[in-house]
């Protein structure tokens, strides 16, 4: 079992207070978006066997079978499937989806094959992998995510009395479901921008006005004026999580973060899609030969059982679950056939010999034997063979 030093990601919309508050440490006064843990290119995690610190994927990719096991590497290849982070939002993060693996596989050699530079500002396929994912509040946290019914955003956007919005609410009334929605998200996507500019203006005070179901939108506006995401935005399900809550991401569906602390766990991708609500490149007909058209309820999830509580997902790339240990309470023996990743979110407990606290985490090699003990909340990241 290694310890891990972690990178924090200091993205223009994180919060300047979450991550050091729960790791107890005086902020810096910068923002600091996300704590990666794992084995990621961008920012792997590095452990210390003795003989000096090393990055965890060039450990992993010195030994696949002993780190991750022969069946994790059988069925995911020599490298570790999943990522997770600690996400510290405090401004909302661009409206996006995310590709299936097909999807990806496909736009990463093109852009390859086209000389397009990995790190270039318009590339949208950092990697060939899929990107579902899912994250867990640790505080209450706001988001947007899945498509309403079309007759439910025209009725959002027509209780504005922006009358620049009813062309809008009108082509959602007008269409099939999926088609409105694709209709109306391209519409205001090529939008003149400076005429759209002019309507988030209008948008902005009504918003502002009005409050109550508003209020997400309010804050979108407030760090975005004129951007046409906003509107796009009111096109989403409005989801508040309460901590220990948590809703699952699939391939195509949009969404955007606005608020809050959360534990995030997704497939080892980094590829986005932009929607707007970012200064960030915008691909249009990439998007929308990306997203899912589909209306529906977001995908929430409860943890599950007893000891250890699981969050449920239709994916095998990755497996959260969460323990609560209690001051007094039994340990408990993991299962130990896959590799794993063990964060502490609270209290002092204990992974093994290892002492945690909270924003602290451990790699657990597949095949390593490992006991919880003490008090507090340990979340546990594997993957499903």
């Amino acid at each position: 079992m290694d310890r891990l030093t972690n990178t924090i990601r200091p993205y223009a919309w994180g919060s300047t207070t979450a991550l050091p508050a729960l790791l107890g440490v005086e902020p810096t006064g910068e923002p600091q978006a996300e704590m990666w843990m794992g084995a990621h290119p961008g920012a792997p995690s590095r452990i210390d066997r003795g003989a000096g610190a090393r990055a965890l994927s060039d450990v992993i990719a010195a030994d696949p079978e002993g780190e991750l096991g022969a069946a994790t590497v059988a069925k995911f290849g020599p490298r570790l499937p999943f990522l997770f982070k600690i996400l510290a939002a405090g401004a909302p993060l661009s409206l996006q989806v995310h590709p299936d693996l097909l999807q990806a596989r496909e736009g990463f050699e093109d852009e390859e094959r086209r000389g397009v530079p990995i790190d270039a500002d318009h590339r949208n396929y950092k990697d060939p992998n899929h990107k579902p994912e899912m994250i867990c509040a640790l505080t209450a946290f706001d988001g947007l995510c899945g498509f309403r019914p079309p007759l439910e955003a025209a009725e959002l956007l027509e209780g504005l009395d922006v009358d620049s919005l009813k062309p809008y609410a009108d082509l959602l009334r007008a269409h099939p479901e999926e088609a409105a929605l694709r209709e109306m998200l391209t519409a205001v996507l090529i939008a003149d921008r400076a005429e759209m500019a002019h309507t988030v203006h209008e948008v902005a005070a009504a918003v502002t006005r009005i409050g109550g179901r508003y209020t997400p939108y309010a804050t979108l506006v407030h760090h975005f004026p004129g951007d046409p995401g906003v509107i796009a935005a009111m096109l989403l399900n409005h989801v508040r999580l309460q901590p220990g809550e948590a809703m699952f991401l699939g391939a195509g569906v949009p969404h955007a973060y606005i608020d809050g602390l959360g534990v995030e766990l997704l497939a080892n991708s980094d590829n986005v899609l932009r929607a707007g609500l970012t200064p960030k490149h915008v691909d249009v007909p990439e998007l929308l030969k990306i997203a899912k058209f589909e209306p529906g309820d977001p995908n929430l999830l409860r943890p599950e059982g007893d000891g250890e509580e699981v969050y449920e997902t239709p994916i095998d790339e990755f497996r959260l679950s969460r323990f609560l240990l209690a001051p007094g309470g039994a340990s408990r023996v993991l299962p130990h056939d896959t590799p794993q990743i063990l964060l502490c979110t609270a209290g002092s407990p204990q992974a093994g010999e290892l002492a945690l606290a909270p924003g602290e985490s451990v790699f657990v090699p597949a095949g390593e034997k490992v006991e919880l003990s003490g008090s507090g909340t340990i979340f546990r990241a594997t993957v499903m063979v």
